[in-house]
């Protein structure tokens, strides 16, 4: 069966007692790359405590002068904190409660075997993106984890169990559990615990994960053939990341061996039906505009667009989430502040993010603006969106409860269709684990 050989309980390294854990955990690094004000605050906020900032590469500097510098730094400080014994290893799976405001999203960590995750948009494996991966992505954050001691993982990662079999259990008895750590998140992230699982609940997670991966089970619930191949995780957030994982897994198992750690990935699994799991649009923005936006639009669309212009962002959001039928509704921010709502019928994707992207690459290919960047968060838009020479493309929310069933049915979606939650509810790195 897939799940027997697709996943495995983790050795996790954990910050040692006296780790000022506020210090510590930061956000994913793919957060705010339009924005490197919010990380020279979080610097601000670490200053030269031992902190996760110190083991990552924020991917809003990406491309700056100074990037194999900083990656040679990542790199010695993992290794002086593994020497110091700033990290304290320990195996088994961890429950995880994040609070976001009144919500409390629950996870558990377990590592993947690479070797069952194909990212490719045929993937048939038992672990599958559900966005399109952009390859050329991938080639600097290999670089950072070549010649990495740890991985720190912001992979958050679905199981579409809708009787709560595998995590929701565990969550029931936290009073029983082990406290691993707790600690509020710096700049408006909430708060994090981490339990230990141990033993007999260890035992229930795996037979809970082995009865969703039954072929039979599967099929029914998404009314394919019964050989239809079994897909038991699908990648919510981080999906570069999981991604550059293979990759450089795949680049180095033949000198490794099969049973090098580097084989397997640390994630954060997540019940797609959990309550306090919240989708969001992750919109673009443009950069660099120098013709009309909604003059292109009107001519790659023609006769089936339309472009009204309404008097605030609040009412082109509420225009674009009430569109319905064979209408598709996106939001334009800009230049300026110019708010408008796009209207397309019989568009060619069943995602509005699947109709604007195509035409933003030739958009951008044609010279109507330099380059985009994906945004979370319609506050972040809007205020991008403002600065001279910028467009913001708002896009409507995905429906969770659509998308294993898209991806098991037509695979992966378009590229950054989607993201689990605003900016500050992503992951925050605080476990790591050895790849070396």
């Amino acid at each position: 069966m897939a799940s027997q050989t697709c996943f495995r309980l983790p050795r996790i390294l954990l910050p040692r007692p006296g780790i000022d854990l506020a210090k510590w955990a930061v956000i994913a690094c793919d957060q705010y790359t339009s924005e490197p004000d919010y990380w020279r605050n979080v610097a601000r906020e670490v200053g030269d405590a031992p902190s996760s900032l110190h083991l990552i590469f924020p991917e809003a500097y990406l491309g700056t002068p100074d990037a194999a510098a900083r990656i040679a730094r990542i790199q010695d400080t993992m290794r002086s904190y593994l020497a110091d014994g700033l990290l304290r290893e320990r195996e088994g799976a961890v429950y995880v409660e994040r609070t976001l405001g009144d919500r409390v999203r629950r996870g558990l960590m377990l590592e993947l075997d690479l070797e069952q995750y194909d990212f490719s948009r045929e993937s048939t494996s038992p672990i599958r993106p559900t966005e399109g991966t952009m390859v050329e992505r991938l080639a600097p954050r290999i670089a950072v984890r070549r010649g990495a001691e740890l991985e720190l993982p912001h992979i958050l990662v679905l199981v579409d169990d809708p009787a709560c079999t595998v995590i929701e259990p565990i969550g029931a008895e936290r009073q029983a559990l082990e406290k691993l750590y707790e600690t509020d998140l710096m700049l408006g992230g909430g708060r994090v615990a981490g339990f230990a699982v141990d033993g007999e609940r260890s035992e229930r997670v795996v037979r809970a994960l082995h009865a969703l991966a039954n072929p039979l089970t599967f099929a029914a619930r998404y009314g394919v053939p019964a050989d239809t191949p079994v897909m038991l995780f699908a990648v919510g957030d981080g999906n570069h990341s999981l991604a550059t994982a293979k990759a450089y897994w795949d680049s180095v198992k033949g000198s490794v061996g099969m049973d090098h750690p580097s084989r397997f990935a640390l994630v954060e699994v997540v019940n797609i039906h959990d309550p306090a799991l919240e989708f969001s649009p992750i919109h673009r923005l443009l950069f660099g505009v120098s013709v009309d936006v909604r003059q292109a639009l009107a001519e790659e669309f023609g006769l089936r667009l339309t472009c009204t212009d309404v008097p605030s962002a609040a009412a082109m959001r509420e225009h674009v989430e009430a569109a319905e039928g064979p209408r598709q509704a996106v939001g334009l921010i800009g230049p300026g502040s110019r708010f408008s709502v796009i209207g397309i019928v019989d568009p060619p994707s069943t995602l509005a993010v699947g109709t604007m992207q195509p035409f933003l690459d030739r958009f951008i290919e044609r010279g109507g603006a330099k380059h985009a960047d994906y945004v979370h968060g319609d506050d972040a838009l809007e205020r991008l969106s403002m600065n001279d020479g910028n467009v913001g493309v708002h896009l409507p929310v995905l429906s969770k409860g659509d998308l294993t069933r898209m991806v098991v049915r037509e695979g992966p979606l378009p590229r950054k269709a989607f993201s689990m939650g605003e900016a500050d509810e992503k992951r925050f790195y605080v476990e790591a684990r050895r790849i070396r």
